[in-house]
């Protein structure tokens, strides 16, 4: 197949997150099988307007805060130029409405939808712009077949009027060759772990809170942010004023075998968020043998087996948050069974299936026979 993918975001952007990552997967995992993938994503200053990466080919073009608007007449001038089977349309922030652009056969692959969560990030007015441009995703897209990577993001396209005949569960995968247990001793301080961009609504406080509760019963432990973003001046501020001193402490942005080192050495992640797609931290910190602390919320609740690659608890709740990881950092039966749980569930989870399944879906989207 010869495959466009449309999203806001490439590999390379600064700030890529799991939506990118997933998609990166999937297509050189493609490209590596004899297929042929190009990439249209928005730029950013000193961006290159055309690369390979890992043999995807990445055009780039428009800004962020266009690109809903500049991406798909930048795609439909390259259809009519170039021959293509199909378009994958990732829809991670806005949707770009491809079936009004070709008519080349599209797949959406949507990680999760926003909803009215998009006014813990972003202010009134463009908050309400990408809920709206949410609700015509049924209308737009009532020829299609959806892609999703967890029940919860069905069952939220579901709500919406999509029949759930017309939605396939991809649940992703993993780099197994990074986030793996390298059998290393843990910290002597008990250290729990909150990992991702540092945005407002991530619910970064919620896990600074908890700190409280789980130093009354586990006095020392330590809590490490793990990441950069728009909002971590204002989460280093809230960290001053909970007068803790020595328990919280931003490291910044890790990667690559530092990142796994550190995995590898912490007891427990938090995960606070109100809504995720599926929870990628999760389940690299698993791999890691750590358990998780994670909100009881869509996406999460796909990630975390409760009680046994972690616990759920109430979203915002801090006290069930510090509850659960003191537990954690004070049993180590419990621990340990826990930690050998994750390793074993996510083994499961390899990118090469994901690209399989999602393989799968674009040869019947573009009408199979391949």
């Amino acid at each position: 197949m010869k495959i466009l993918a449309v999203n806001w975001r490439d590999i390379r952007h600064p700030e890529t997150g799991g939506a990118e990552v997933h998609l990166h997967e999937i297509l050189s995992h493609l490209v590596r099988w004899g297929h042929e993938a190009t990439q249209l994503s928005s730029g950013w200053p000193g961006a290159a307007a055309e690369e390979t990466i890992d043999g995807v080919r990445i055009l780039r073009g428009g800004r962020w805060y266009d690109a809903n608007l500049s991406l798909p007449l930048l795609a439909r001038r390259l259809l009519r130029r170039e021959p293509f089977d199909v378009v994958i349309e990732d829809i991670n922030k806005l949707p770009f409405f491809m079936p009004l652009y070709t008519g080349v056969p599209v797949l959406p692959v949507i990680p999760h939808l926003f909803g009215t969560t998009v006014f813990r990030e972003a202010n009134a007015l463009i908050g309400s712009y990408v809920w709206l441009m949410e609700q015509f995703i049924p209308v737009v897209f009532r020829a299609q077949r959806f892609m999703v990577i967890s029940p919860s993001t069905r069952d939220d396209l579901a709500r919406r009027g999509i029949g759930a005949g017309r939605i396939d569960v991809v649940l992703c995968g993993l780099d197994h060759r990074r986030y793996r247990d390298l059998g290393l001793p843990r910290f002597e301080q008990p250290t729990i772990v909150h990992l991702g961009r540092l945005r407002r609504y991530k619910s970064v406080e919620v896990a600074m809170r908890a700190m409280k509760t789980v130093r009354a019963r586990v006095p020392g432990a330590r809590l490490l942010i793990v990441g950069d973003g728009p909002h971590r001046p204002a989460l280093e501020r809230y960290a001053s004023g909970l007068g803790m001193e020595g328990a919280i402490g931003f490291t910044g942005y890790l990667g690559g075998e530092e990142l796994t080192e550190l995995l590898n050495r912490s007891h427990v992640l938090f995960n606070a968020s109100p809504k995720e797609g599926w929870g990628l931290t999760v389940v690299e910190a698993n791999a890691c043998g750590v358990p998780v602390v994670a909100s009881d919320r869509p996406g999460l609740r796909d990630s975390v087996v409760d009680g046994e690659t972690g616990f759920l608890v109430p979203y915002g709740d801090a006290e069930a948050f510090g509850n659960r990881a003191a537990d954690l950092l004070g049993g180590e039966t419990l621990w340990r069974s826990m930690s050998a749980r994750a390793i074993e569930r996510v083994s499961t989870l390899t990118w090469e299936r994901c690209a399989r399944e999602t393989g799968a879906l674009l040869e019947a989207a573009a009408g199979g026979g391949r």
